[in-house]
C-alpha cells in the first residue's frame, strides 16, 4: 500500500505538527510509511522563510529519526527532502543530497518565491509559465531528483492567464526531456487548496505524462497531520481516467510500483 510521500515539519517556518504527529496520521489512514520531505536549507538565506535554517539539519534528521524509532514496526518513517533547483545553487544541492542517507528526493521549482520573482518574472505571463516549464527539465536533467514535484504550480501565479492549449508544446517537449531523464513526476493532492482548484498537474497534462510512461508519485504536501494521505482515492481515480495503471512510492531512492486497482480497493480513511 502507499506511503504519504509529502510531508514537512515546523522547521520550515509554515508547517504545524512534528514528525511523530504525521506518523500518526499516516497510521490512521492505515498507511504502511511516511517520509518526511521538509523544505531543504539554501545557502546566502535564500528563501530562508519558508525553510529550516543550515543550522537545523541536525535537528531535522534528529526528529525524523526519533520518530522512526517510536514508530517502528507500525509506520515505516522515512528521511526525505524537498530540495529546490535554482541555478546558481545546483552544486549546493548535489552535496547536499550525496552527504546525507535520504530516502527519497522531491525537486521543486517555486515561482512565488521573492528570488524567482526577481529572477525571472516578467510582463507576459505566457513567457513566464514556458520559462518554469522549461525549468522542470532543467531540473530532472541534473538526475538529483527522484521526482519533480507539483509540476504545473505557475499556473497559481497568475491564474487569470492561465490557459492550456497555448502551452501544450512546450509542455510537450518538457514532458519528453523528463522522461529521457528517468525522473518520475508528482501528482499533488493539494492543489486543490490553491488559486486554480484542482490537483497538480492538471488532467490533460497528466494523459501527457501517461503517454511518456513517466512514473507518478502522490502526495498530500501535508503541512498539518490532519493532511495525511489526504486526497488519495481521488488522485488514483483521476491517474486511472488518465490510463494509469501503477502508482509508486520511493524508499532507499528506488521506486516501489502498485496496483491502482489494488490500490483502490483500500479502507481509506482520508
Amino acid at each position: 500500500m502507499l506511503y504519504e510521500s509529502h510531508s514537512h515539519t515546523p522547521l520550515c517556518k509554515h508547517a504545524q505538527g512534528t514528525p511523530q504527529e504525521y506518523a500518526a496520521a499516516a497510521h490512521r489512514a492505515g498507511m504502511p510509511g511516511i517520509t518526511i520531505t521538509c523544505h531543504n536549507p539554501m545557502p546566502d538565506k535564500f528563501s530562508a522563510h519558508v525553510r529550516m535554517e543550515p543550522e537545523q539539519w541536525d535537528e531535522y534528521k534528529r526528529i525524523v529519526a526519533e520518530a522512526a524509532e517510536e514508530w517502528r514496526g507500525k509506520v515505516d518513517v522515512r528521511l526525505g527532502l524537498e530540495a529546490d533547483y535554482y541555478p546558481g545553487h545546483v552544486d549546493f544541492v548535489r552535496q547536499q543530497i550525496a552527504d546525507n542517507p535520504l530516502s527519497y528526493v522531491i525537486g521543486s521549482v517555486h515561482p512565488q518565491t521573492p528570488e524567482y520573482r526577481r529572477d525571472y518574472r516578467t510582463d507576459d505571463p505566457l513567457q513566464d509559465q514556458i520559462t518554469y516549464f522549461n525549468m522542470l527539465a532543467d531540473a530532472a536533467e541534473t538526475k538529483l531528483f527522484d521526482c519533480i514535484s507539483h509540476p504545473d504550480l505557475i499556473k497559481n501565479e497568475t491564474p487569470e492567464d492561465w490557459q492550456t492549449e497555448r502551452l501544450i508544446d512546450t509542455i510537450a517537449s518538457v514532458l519528453d526531456r523528463i522522461a529521457a531523464s528517468g525522473t518520475a513526476m508528482e501528482l499533488n493532492t493539494s492543489g486543490r487548496y490553491k488559486r486554480i482548484t484542482e490537483m497538480n498537474p492538471f488532467p490533460q497534462m497528466l494523459q501527457m505524462i501517461r503517454e511518456r510512461e513517466i512514473p507518478v508519485v502522490i502526495g498530500a504536501d501535508a503541512h498539518v497531520p490532519e493532511r495525511v494521505g489526504e486526497g488519495y482515492p481521488e488522485a488514483l481515480a483521476i491517474l486511472k481516467q488518465a490510463g494509469f495503471d501503477e502508482v509508486v512510492y520511493f524508499v532507499d531512492r528506488q521506486p516501489q510500483g502498485v496496483s491502482i486497482d489494488e490500490a483502490l480497493k483500500f479502507a481509506w480513511v482520508k
